[in-house]
């Protein structure tokens, strides 16, 4: 599976930051069948489609459903497709066709796998999809290509990488952070340095699927290879960002507030576009069979798009409703000053303790409210 691939979204939070209306971006599994098996894959993909997935009809029925998430010309979320590997479905130019008709504009999230050609990037280009999200896991193809359990895949990225480029397609890298590959990050970016995309997604690992099987970092590594990434976006030629650690935003403002800034002047500054965010709070996933949860890394089904408006289950679902309320968050992230610009990963207070509204175990800092710092 590729992680969170890039949202071009428009759709903006109200004033606690809560993304009620609408999420920012739907993050949709169009299949989970893929060529790579991956040791983190979140969706333990496998060669061919599973039994049971959206058909084309059922596809363009929740494409009708995402269109009345707007009102009054309200802006529409950011569909990012991702899988498994969309490649998979042979109806993906037809799902990014109908998508585009409607005014819902489109993300691809592929695997680099034979189907990921020069040929392939163009053609994605021409049918519409704004953008692109690759994966480097290390800065040479031994690590890489271990962890993606394909060899040549590390070639194949940097080629895809240049083919991009050369499309114009924009592109995000997703490099996943765990305790053994975090030293590499400095390489990595090295080798980033010398291609050419919109941002790179440092994903901080979540322990579910084959991913239980590899370490997340302790909190206290976490927060250096956070404070590095935050130096790091001064004079990066992308922007760096993250997915699964959102207290990223605290450690990229609290120089801010130190300086004098107020609250209001860093809510209204560019760095700002991302707070809140989170599983289930501008984020909704559907899976290959429709089943909803708050986001791939989530695994808490709300309900299906087969029985039931995506709309509805956003809006309405209590589990939603829950993510969407850091009051009702329980011991550090319930009390924390910067609960509504971050809100920690809801994942992984899942992943660890089964209750998605628990403070965030990889997030060290303790909050002036907290009773027991």
């Amino acid at each position: 599976m590729t992680t969170h691939a890039v949202g071009i979204g428009a759709v903006r939070p109200n004033e606690l930051w809560a993304y009620e209306r609408a999420p920012m971006i739907i993050y949709w599994e169009l299949t989970n069948a893929c060529g790579l098996a991956c040791r983190h894959c979140r969706a333990t993909a496998q060669p061919e489609p599973a039994a049971g997935e959206l058909s084309t009809a059922e596809a363009i029925a929740v494409l009708d459903d995402i269109v009345t998430f707007s009102a009054e010309g309200e802006p529409l979320p950011h569909l990012v497709m991702t899988g498994g590997d969309p490649l998979k479905r042979p109806d993906l130019a037809e799902l990014v066709a109908a998508a585009n008709d409607r005014g819902i504009g489109v993300s691809l999230a592929p695997a680099v796998t034979p189907l990921l050609t020069r040929e392939a990037i163009f053609w994605m280009k021409e049918i519409g999809i704004q953008a692109i999200s690759l994966s480097l896991d290390a800065s040479n193809a031994e690590y890489h290509d271990g962890i993606r359990m394909v060899p040549g895949t590390f070639e194949a990225t940097l080629t895809a990488l240049d083919h991009a480029a050369e499309a114009g397609l924009p592109v995000q890298v997703n490099t996943l952070v765990t305790a053994t590959t975090a030293a590499d990050l400095p390489a990595v970016f090295d080798v980033l340095s010398q291609h050419t995309l919109m941002q790179w997604s440092l994903f901080f690992l979540i322990s579910i699927g084959r991913g239980s099987e590899l370490t997340e970092l302790d909190p206290g590594e976490a927060e250096k290879w956070l404070l590095w990434a935050s130096r790091l976006n001064a004079s990066a030629p992308f922007r760096v960002k993250t997915t699964e650690a959102p207290h990223f935003r605290r450690l990229v403002t609290t120089p801010r507030l130190r300086a004098g800034a107020s609250t209001a002047e860093i809510e209204a500054g560019p760095m700002a576009r991302g707070f809140g965010i989170r599983d289930g709070n501008g984020i909704v996933f559907i899976s290959n069979l429709g089943d909803v949860t708050p986001s791939g890394f989530l695994p808490v089904t709300v309900g299906n798009v087969k029985d039931t408006s995506l709309v509805e289950l956003y809006r309405n679902s209590a589990v939603m409703r829950s993510l969407r309320n850091p009051d009702s968050f329980v011991g550090r992230c319930g009390v924390c000053e910067f609960r509504n610009w971050c809100g920690g990963s809801r994942a992984r207070a899942y992943a660890w303790t089964g209750n998605p509204l628990e403070s965030d175990p990889l997030c060290p800092y303790q909050p002036k409210a907290d009773p027991q710092s």
